[in-house]
């Protein structure tokens, strides 16, 4: 029988928190970051190397996975853990995401949301019961409640109705879900840049209860200084036991700040988009290969971290690569990319242990060369 899904905090320094989460494919190490496989794929890279380089864990989409090549196919195929060879964790958004920027081709009202696909312009309703359907059937580890991401700005008045329609939604999907064996459930907390909505948010979801609790609805161009706001007055209403989660961030600076305040995942595409756009974070900070600076520089990427496209190809050869648009270039600096951000984030575990996650905050180099 699988074991059941459980969170444990093992080291703490200030607000900051190192755990574990077990789930019955294995153990996820925290604070982690999840790159994202859209469309069970992360792009540009082989699933047996996005592990080797340290993750626990990746994403997948349901919107675009139930639009292709469709939930039910992939159920019958054995599920998406088989189907894209990633026998670990896996975490599902609920596609809520994806339909509300489908500003010209959605719907929404109290039921759910009516959609036509970006693909082929075939009609589609998402709601509560058809996002847990679609990710169960995808055999999802742990699956997130449908949830409106509240558009930045909105007003007070607007963020509160919005969040109201996503704690509905929450409660929906919670049945729906049924305490499905073997997997698990997160609720959403929204309501803007506004700490009593957020309050309110977390306080309903904690009433209906959850495996975890996801924080949604930021880096949406609300800018860092009021994102971490809005963290730092959200988690200390959400339960001490349970992951949190961060949605869609971010940066390195956002995601060692939010590790400050309290939050244990993150997913971004940056890492990986980065890397098919000449972007490269290293330790001396973000380098855009496309830049001339590189083009007779026989250095390394980044000789600090263990990983052949850091350490075996020179910054002339990749300013090459990505001026010349040939695919290596994109497969070499996203992974690259994503052994910079697992290794970032096996030292901010290391210095929560220590408490010393402010001095290695500190010591990071965020700056970019343009």
């Amino acid at each position: 029988m699988f074991p059941e899904f459980s969170f444990a905090v093992t080291a703490r320094d200030g607000a900051a928190r190192a755990g574990i989460i077990r789930t019955p494919r294995g153990d996820i190490r925290t604070p982690a970051f999840m790159p994202v496989g859209t469309a069970g794929t992360v792009k540009a890279m082989l699933p047996g190397t996005v592990r080797e380089l340290g993750a626990d864990i990746v994403l997948g989409n349901t919107y675009h996975l139930m639009l292709r090549p469709g939930a039910e196919r992939i159920a019958r195929l054995g599920g998406l853990h088989k189907f894209m060879n990633w026998p670990h964790p896996i975490l599902t958004d609920s596609g809520g995401y994806q339909v509300m920027s489908l500003s010209q081709l959605r719907k929404i009202d109290e039921q759910g949301v009516t959609f036509r696909s970006h693909i082929d312009g075939s009609p589609h309703l998402l709601n509560p019961e058809r996002s847990m359907e679609v990710q169960l059937l995808l055999g999802s580890d742990i699956i997130m409640a449908l949830d409106e991401c509240t558009p930045f700005p909105s007003t007070y008045e607007e963020a509160d109705k919005s969040m109201r329609l996503s704690m509905r939604w929450a409660e929906r999907s919670k049945a729906a879900f049924a305490d499905a064996r073997g997997h698990a459930l997160f609720g959403i907390v929204q309501g803007g840049v506004y700490p009593a909505l957020r309050e309110i948010s977390a306080s309903i979801l904690c009433d209906i209860g959850f495996h975890g609790y996801a924080i949604g609805g930021l880096a949406v161009g609300e800018g860092r200084e009021s994102m971490f706001a809005t963290v730092e007055r959200t988690t200390p209403h959400l339960p001490e036991d349970r992951p949190r989660y961060l949605m869609g961030v971010g940066k390195p600076a956002d995601i060692v700040g939010a590790v400050l305040r309290g939050v244990d995942m993150f997913d971004c595409v940056l890492p990986t988009r980065s890397g098919r756009t000449g972007q490269a974070f290293t330790s001396e900070g973000v380098l855009n290969m496309r830049n001339a600076c590189h083009a007779e520089d026989e250095r390394p990427l980044d000789a600090a971290l263990d990983c052949p496209a850091s350490r075996d190809y020179s910054r002339a050869y990749l300013h090459h690569l990505v001026k010349s648009k040939e695919i290596l270039g994109s497969m070499l600096l996203t992974w690259h990319n994503l052994a910079y951000y697992q290794e970032l984030m096996h030292r901010i575990r290391q210095s929560i242990k220590a408490g010393e996650l402010a001095d290695l905050a500190d010591r990071l180099s965020f700056e970019s060369d343009g």
